[in-house]
């Protein structure tokens, strides 16, 4: 099915089953611990050996010699994997750096060997007996040093490294009102608590990988190109995810590394990433330096707006994409954005939740509340002002829904901001200093061609099978939704069956793009399978409606299920898009309010009261949306306060590779949290008129923050995260 002109009223739009807050049916499997998760497969390989990846004690340079033989006569090993055993192994298309080292090192903790053997005990052990001799060469680990080398860089995106509209700098040397600052975020790591795991076993040539991926589509090219075999050999399977945040959207070593391991032992083997490996190894938000200077009018409209980005990666890598919100949220006819991408020799920078958006939002969104008060300007009518319907570098371009307003109204009364003091300082409660912060929320939509495969069984009920996956967001909620909608059958009767290669192909859980995107794929299979249930029955398709277990057209009324009394009946399709993103710019929006709690003799925050209003399309469940928000408005929090992932400069590798030293919030960090979706559809999206919710959650939330401590310190802090040291320099004078 191809979506080429805007929906119409079509039978989602009833909202008997989509649109409404439903328990997750996947929750019981997990809250029983009943859920098959990758590294827990016994019921599919209840014979694996297990693997143990050893990572590389250098970050740049090369391997003179691994001896093995120590691990080799280890008790239990079965085998020993490197890159002199290996074989000749490509590089996944998705993979910036080779996911087994040799002889090059390109990163620290890049996997040099695995060790397999009968246990993990015994593999662990042995792993500490591979002896690695190392050449380290000099590398480069500082962005801030490597600023001045940095050139500017597209992306994987196919984003334009650097645009210019109008007059920037004249328009900036005459503004009545400037903000000229630089804002640092640091390098972040996933921290999901699931790690990376996968169970490898081999039958004769072909691979069958139960992995925990959040694009297995990718991970079957990526998996087949790196072993030189055929996509149709490799079959992956992933129906849980532990969390991937962007974490799991690309092909890691412990996938590559039990796939070796399997074949080298001759049985299944399941391998695991230790936490200790997991930032070093895996991939994580760059740092990002950004500079944004703004004009304005003395009325507070914005005549120039510039934000240049620094960040950095391995050769072949990528920039983090942190002007990309600029360049559409806020009005301004003399605008100039610009990335640069520095060569890093860290291990390797990617997405993790709303790349781009999130840390670009945590200095737009300080340099906004700058401005405002350089105006003497409320800081949401300072937004308000700013606002704009069509895309500011192309102004015939129009955006399909923009209520950004609305969101911006709507949770200023909501939360009281009239009650905000604009006054820094000003507001006491006890030894707490209490400050008020908001930002704006931009995520861009984005669509995703997407298959599914719809069969209506012999006893009624109707089952669907597609590759999506499930990162707990609650895709099997809203597939069977969708379903039971399009045709008419309360939930209970669908069965959802995700996360295996062998389905039709999906979008795939990332960039906020899944839910509509894979529903999508479920509408355009339910509209191939209505069509032959219909014939079936002898019905005219065109006019069938399908409600409460029945078929009605043409003044005729049949039960579904008779549709398939003799064979099952299959609607398989997959939803694909035309040009309506080009022609209108498809965007979701929002509002984050923050009330904080600061100590006025320590510094210490505390963040009292959060709200959230979206609007992002049709909310298909608001249940497990408000989930995904809230989560992302706690990683939002993580991300203004503790979250750090602190770079050895002289050795080149982050060293608090662990849960110890990489601090996330924890429950007694977060208040009451508030969300409200707006009631809209966007028709220019999909069929489903939805977009997406999971990562616009968490954009502008750290910038409320830092506004919220400004406004209850007078301390503005440019450099994440906002912690102690940063704060009392400036505090007022304890009394």
């Amino acid at each position: 099915m191809k979506f080429t002109t805007p929906a119409k009223t079509n039978p989602i739009d009833r909202l008997q089953v989509v649109g409404k807050p439903t328990d997750r049916i996947d929750g019981p499997f997990k809250t029983t611990g009943t859920a098959p998760y990758a590294y827990e497969r016994h019921d599919a390989v209840p014979d694996a050996a297990y693997g143990w990846v050893v990572g590389a004690a250098i970050a740049k340079g090369r391997i003179t010699k691994i001896d093995t033989a120590a691990a080799r006569a280890a008790p239990g090993v079965i085998a020993v994997v490197t890159y002199e055993n290996a074989g000749k192994l490509g590089k996944g298309d998705k993979n910036t750096a080779r996911l087994l080292a040799g002889p090059e090192v390109q990163h620290y903790h890049q996997a040099v060997a695995v060790v397999v053997a009968q246990t993990f005990e015994q593999a662990r052990a042995a792993a500490s007996l591979v002896h690695v001799e190392y050449a380290p060469q000099k590398g480069v680990y500082d962005l801030e040093a490597a600023m001045n080398a940095a050139g500017p860089s597209g992306s994987k995106q196919k984003d334009k490294s650097t645009t210019k509209v109008g007059d920037f700098d004249h328009a900036f040397a005459t503004a009545p009102a400037k903000v000229d600052a630089v804002y640092r975020t640091p390098d972040q790591t996933h921290a999901m608590m699931e790690p990376h795991a996968s169970i490898a076993v081999w039958q004769g040539n072909k691979l069958t990988l139960y992995t925990s991926n959040q694009m297995v589509h990718w991970g079957v090219q990526d998996m087949a190109k790196t072993l030189g075999i055929p996509e149709a050999n490799v079959r992956l399977v992933s129906p849980y995810v532990g969390g991937g945040f962007g974490g799991k959207l690309f092909l890691r070593s412990e996938a590559l590394l039990a796939a070796l391991g399997a074949k080298a032992a001759g049985r299944p083997v399941k391998v695991t990433l230790q936490r200790a490996l997991m930032m070093n190894n895996t991939t994580h938000r760059p740092a990002t330096i950004q500079h944004i200077r703004i004009g304005a009018t003395r009325e507070g409209r914005i005549a120039a707006i510039a934000h240049e980005s620094w960040s950095g990666d391995l050769p072949g890598g990528q920039p983090e994409t942190a002007v990309n919100q600029t360049r559409l949220f806020y009005a301004g006819a003399n605008r100039f954005t610009q990335m640069r991408l520095a060569v890093l020799d860290l291990a390797e920078g990617n997405a993790m939740r709303a790349p781009g958006e999130a840390p670009g939002l945590m200095a737009l969104e300080i340099a906004m509340d700058e401005l405002a008060e350089r105006l003497g300007m409320d800081p949401v009518m300072l937004r308000i002002v700013n606002d704009t319907t069509v895309d500011p570098e192309k102004p015939g371009r129009k955006f399909s829904t923009r209520r950004f307003v609305d969101t911006l109204r709507t949770g200023a009364e909501r939360f009281g901001w009239d009650k905000r003091n604009p006054r820094p300082a000003q507001v006491r409660d006890g030894r707490w200093l209490v400050g008020y912060g908001m930002a704006g929320a931009f995520r861009n939509n984005i669509n995703m061609k997407s298959g599914a495969r719809v069969r209506l069984e012999r006893d009624g009920t109707v089952t669907v099978e597609t590759d999506m996956t499930d990162i707990g967001t609650g895709t099997y909620t809203i597939i069977g939704q969708t379903a039971a909608e399009m045709l008419g059958v309360p939930l209970e009767r669908v069965n959802v069956r995700l996360g295996d290669s062998t389905y039709p192909v999906s979008a795939g859980s990332g960039g906020q793009w899944g839910g509509n995107s894979s529903t999508a794929g479920v509408y355009a299979a339910c509209v191939k399978l209505r069509e032959h249930v219909a014939k079936k029955l002898g019905l005219d398709p065109a006019h069938a409606e399908f409600a409460e277990g029945m078929v009605r057209a043409g003044g005729k009324a049949l039960p579904l299920a008779q549709a398939a009394r003799d064979a099952v009946v299959v609607g398989e399709d997959t939803m694909e898009y035309g040009d309506l993103a080009k022609t209108y710019q498809q965007s979701t929006f929002g509002a984050h309010f923050v009330e904080v709690a600061v100590d006025a003799a320590t510094a210490e925050v505390r963040v009292r009261r959060m709200l959230a209003v979206c609007a992002a399309g049709r909310i298909l469940n608001p249940k497990s949306a408000r989930s995904q928000v809230i989560g992302a408005m706690t990683m939002g929090v993580g991300a203004a306060l503790m979250e750090d992932l602190v770079v050895d400069k002289r050795a080149g590798f982050f060293v608090n590779h662990d849960l110890a030293g990489y601090e996330v919030p924890v429950h007694a960090d977060i208040p009451h949290q508030e969300v409200i979706f707006l009631d809209e559809t966007d028709p220019m999206s999909s069929p489903m008129k939805a977009k997406g919710v999971g990562e616009l959650g968490i954009c502008g939330v750290a910038a409320a923050v830092a506004n919220a401590i400004y406004n209850a310190t007078g301390v503005r802090v440019r450099d994440y995260p906002v912690t102690l040291d940063k704060l009392l320099p400036g505090m007022p004078a304890y009394a």
